[in-house]
């Protein structure tokens, strides 16, 4: 499958919307937020996201202008996460999982951060391999989803960018 991935910049909070409301619609065991939540949220706040000179969101997009995947890179405990990763149903097991996350590695290590920090559900055996395959590895922190998902269990995982200087 071919594919682009592009960070989204102001201007595209419109789209940044589009694609995460679609991620919590499909996969609303995966994320800490759920869609009733962010259905609500401002067209602003979709814009403000954006605006954020700490954070950097990349959409994986095909050809044909279809965005198929989502990942954001944000502070996170101090040092900086990986959050909001989803890659659309249709096109998993392509590419695009690794290519996001490959988006955030790359842009956490410019920003000059030390480690990359995410938190995956147990049970999301596809995820936890394709983190794995990027050098992620347990932390020993575990936790569960917030309600009404406190039933899924979930771990953290750490991937180490660099020595501080």
């Amino acid at each position: 499958m071919n594919f682009t991935i592009v960070p989204l910049r102001c201007g595209d909070g419109q789209r940044n919307k589009a694609i995460r409301l679609r991620a919590l619609a499909a996969d609303p065991d995966a994320f800490g937020s759920v869609l009733a939540e962010a259905q609500k949220l401002s067209d602003g706040i979709w814009q403000q996201r954006l605006a954020r000179t700490d954070m950097a969101t990349f959409v994986a997009t095909t050809a044909d202008h279809i965005d198929v995947g989502l990942i954001v890179g944000a502070p996170y405990d101090n040092e900086v996460g990986l959050f909001s990763m989803w890659v659309a149903p249709e096109v998993r097991k392509g590419g695009v999982g690794g290519a996001l996350v490959d988006a955030v590695i790359e842009w956490a290590r410019a920003a000059g951060h030390h480690q990359l920090i995410l938190d995956v559900a147990d049970n999301n055996r596809a995820a936890v391999a394709l983190y794995a395959s990027r050098g992620f590895v347990p932390n020993g922190k575990i936790g569960m989803l917030p309600p009404p998902r406190e039933h899924i269990t979930e771990h953290q995982r750490v991937l180490v960018l660099g020595t501080p200087s």
